[in-house]
């Protein structure tokens, strides 16, 4: 199940199993910025709004430790991740690396029905922006990368995608940017003209720039907040 794509009702069976859907559902409060560094995921107060077992906790909470978005201390339990500077560097390297030539690509050979399905989407971002929708915005400019990933078929490089934007989510939680999301939906559009127009030299620009801008206005700003809120069950 994809995190970016999770919108499930949690106790919807067909969903998936309780497991994937407890990881979904933090994973997706980060991603929409509403669940902070620092937080303490208790796993009975888990189990609690799950209605589930400690033991499905448990599992949901290893995994998401391997995906680096959860820390597990000894004798102190979990906490969502507190990403440092260094490791916030590391994640926008990695993705200036994949994304760019996941451009180059698209340049060659994306179809007019792509552009449209882009467009269709920097419209819901534009929206989202206007209504000041911050989780909604959020999650529909991280998605526009994941669409991208999907245009060239390839599922691997997808969910890579998926899982450092979940990253980038946080680090942007814990070094709380000063670059508006009206900016990076501007930049988007921009991007795709430049895939339309199969401009190469400008598109891998423009890409270098957009994640630039984010990763250099990040500062610290760490917050916490209560758990079974963020999760609005």
């Amino acid at each position: 199940m994809s995190a970016l794509d999770s919108s499930s009702t949690l106790k919807d069976g067909t969903a998936g199993s309780v497991t994937e859907r407890i990881t979904a559902s933090i994973t997706q409060a980060i991603v929409e910025r509403r669940l902070m560094p620092g937080t303490k995921l208790v796993e009975q107060q888990l189990a609690d709004i799950f209605d589930c077992s400690r033991t499905l906790v448990r599992q949901a909470l290893n995994q998401l430790s391997r995906d680096r978005l959860v820390r597990l201390e000894p004798a102190r339990g979990a906490f969502v991740a507190e990403p440092s500077v260094e490791e916030a560097r590391q994640v926008f390297e990695v993705r200036q690396m994949l994304e760019a030539a996941m451009v180059a690509d698209l340049c060659q050979r994306i179809t007019p029905a792509q552009i449209r399905q882009l467009r269709s989407h920097l419209k819901q971002e534009r929206e989202a922006v206007t209504r000041t929708d911050v989780p909604g915005r959020t999650r529909l400019l991280a998605d526009f990368h994941v669409i991208l990933a999907r245009m060239q078929g390839n599922e691997v490089l997808a969910q890579m995608l998926t899982d450092l934007l979940s990253r980038s989510s946080l680090i942007a939680l814990m070094y709380q940017s000063s670059h508006s999301a009206a900016e990076s939906q501007s930049e988007h559009e921009a991007l795709v003209d430049a895939l339309e127009a199969r401009d190469k030299r400008a598109a891998l620009r423009l890409l270098e720039a957009h994640l630039g801008n984010v990763e250099a206005n990040l500062r610290l700003n760490p917050r916490v907040q209560d758990l079974k809120s963020v999760l609005k069950l």
